[in-house]
């Protein structure tokens, strides 16, 4: 066995995870460590930036201690990150002047309606390949700079630094010596062109923001820096790789080629498709996004689609509802029915995503009675999961102007047999589920063992992705239209 590894950080909304990766690509350890979730009024979301770095950290320790490793046998380091999350942070402290905004915060809901008003949407769409939401950085960051104590002050002294996720561990991982960021995070600011890979000075001066408060834009694989004064691993481990979740989850399900798919069922879900060289414009308020971009090759684009709550509509039937103990005993629960008996969920917990874009949507549910148990609200969540993945999937086919074959499925409830065979059904194509269901981390250990050498090239990563179940479509097209027809229904009602 070879005796050098790849670490793969994965940082998530709930959770910083690591994982420790040999050169077969199989998982050696390990490690997750979950952190607060921060809701100041209704719609807002927080975290704690200390939270994030202490949970990495404690994450990347009992990793190497689960594999038997020492940090010298790390090669190089590669970081994934939940994506539009934003943070500030003094320069020389390294201590953020707030909590950082998550994606899934609406705070700035009113600042994109003014901009809509001043018709700049078609602008920015036009740069960016997103459309005008809260859920992106840029508002976020407008509204820390403009609602903390003295940052408007300190920003134009340039005292302080901007980034997403990655790039907040990234300052930390390296002591403050590496402000920098991958294409794929940036393309999730709305402060970057995405056809020329640069922050966009029109945009920069839309929202305030200052270039030098940003980090350094460089390719998905490139040499971001080093280790330095961890204690727990020595100075000097490489970090060669940083890509956006979503990317990576397509990146580590080896989706190369154009039309490849894969939908990540995380606490939202996310639907990816690659489109090669191509930015194809959505017609029908799907994302042109960047998928990543190897050292020394042109950009790989990507359309995608995200419904806001996935895993989280689940965790909030256990720990909001109370009606059951574990995330996994939904699946029990929901097979105790043989359907919902006409219940239905809207999941827009947190607004409507793709394609919709409501974000004032709230949740939904209905078609309750006297007979109704937690059972078919347990099933009718599971449903829905696959439902909303439905509406971005047609959608996504529209805008590609043919039928997809199937799908690849990741993330933690791409286990769960019946919501995967739902998937298949509802949408009408078969659903592939890899060996590997942490493609996401996957996918930062192939970007960081590509900057380093670990791996020679894409071939080589292609041969390690296995399948593990093919579920193909059982439904029968009238069943399939008559389940939509319902769905669509409840969802005017959200």
């Amino acid at each position: 066995m070879s005796s050098s590894f790849i670490m793969a950080i994965d940082q998530g909304t709930t959770s910083s995870r690591t994982c420790i990766i040999n050169q077969a690509g199989g998982l050696v350890s390990e490690a997750r460590e979950t952190f607060k979730q921060i809701f100041p009024k209704p719609g807002w979301v927080e975290h704690d930036p200390e939270d994030i770095w202490y949970s990495t950290q404690r994450s990347m320790r009992l990793a190497l201690e689960k594999a038997g490793i020492k940090g010298s046998q790390i090669r190089a380091i590669g970081i994934t990150n939940q994506r539009e999350t934003v943070m500030v942070w003094d320069a020389k402290s390294g201590k953020a002047i707030h909590n950082a905004i998550v994606w899934q915060c609406r705070r700035t809901q009113a600042l994109c309606e003014k901009l809509k008003k001043s018709k700049k949407e078609k602008m920015i769409t036009a740069k960016t390949g997103l459309v005008l939401d809260p859920y992106f950085s840029a508002t976020k960051i407008q509204w820390i700079l403009k609602n903390t104590p003295g940052a408007l002050a300190k920003a134009r002294a340039n005292q302080l630094k901007v980034g997403t996720v990655d790039t907040f561990l990234l300052w930390k991982l390296t002591a403050g010596k590496s402000h920098k960021t991958d294409v794929s995070n940036a393309s999730r600011t709305m402060l970057m062109n995405i056809h020329n890979g640069w922050w966009d000075e029109e945009l920069l001066k839309l929202f305030g923001i200052t270039e030098s408060l940003l980090p350094e834009i460089c390719p998905s694989n490139a040499d971001f820096g080093a280790t330095s004064g961890l204690g727990f691993m020595p100075d000097g481990i490489p970090i060669t790789g940083m890509i956006g979740d979503q990317q990576s989850a397509l990146f580590g399900q080896a989706c190369y080629d154009v039309g490849d798919s894969k939908c990540t069922f995380g606490t939202g879900s996310f639907l990816l498709l690659n489109t090669g060289k191509k930015a194809v414009k959505s017609k029908n308020k799907l994302l042109t996004t960047i998928a990543w971009k190897l050292k020394d090759a042109e950009m790989t684009y990507a359309l995608e689609g995200g419904a806001f709550v996935c895993g989280a509509a689940v965790q909030w039937l256990r720990d909001g509802l109370g009606l059951f103990q574990h995330s996994a005993d939904v699946e029990v629960l929901a097979k105790s029915v043989e359907t919902t008996e006409g219940v239905e969920f809207i999941p827009a917990l947190t607004g409507l995503g793709a394609p919709h874009w409501q974000p004032e949507a709230r949740g939904v549910i209905c078609g309750l009675t006297r007979g109704t148990t937690k059972a078919h609200i347990a099933r009718a969540t599971l449903e829905a999961m696959a439902l909303q993945n439905v509406d971005i999937l047609l959608t996504m086919q529209k805008d590609l102007g043919k039928n997809l074959k199937s799908v690849r499925v990741d993330g933690g409830a791409a286990a769960n047999d019946l919501l995967m065979q739902m998937q298949a059904d509802y949408c009408g194509v078969n659903v592939i589920r890899p060996t590997n269901l942490e493609t996401t981390a996957l996918g930062a250990a192939f970007m960081a063992g590509l900057g380093c050498g670990f791996w020679k090239n894409i071939k080589e990563i292609q041969k390690v992705w296995k399948v593990n179940k093919e579920f193909q479509v059982k439904m029968s097209v009238k069943d399939r239209k008559d389940r939509r027809s319902r769905w669509e229904k409840a969802l005017e009602k959200a």
